[in-house]
């Protein structure tokens, strides 16, 4: 699986998995810390989107057709 999204807030978090859920996109979610703020580095949780590889296209895709920027490696 892939990671295609981090949801820093929960109102994005959940509009995506709507998002998702209606496009038929299976997808798994996990709770996880990444870093932010430029000046101030910080430690913080957000939502962790995960798609299986043979979908990444077609999620990014329907993720920014919805207004979402995906997750780049």
């Amino acid at each position: 699986m892939a990671l295609v999204y981090i949801g820093k807030k929960l109102k994005d978090a959940l509009r995506l998995e709507d998002v998702l859920t209606k496009a038929n996109i299976d997808y798994a979610v996990e709770v996880d810390t990444y870093t932010g703020g430029v000046i101030f580095r910080t430690e913080r949780t957000g939502a962790f989107f995960y798609v299986e590889d043979p979908r990444i296209e077609e999620t990014h895709r329907i993720m920014e057709g919805s207004g979402f920027k995906p997750h780049q490696l």
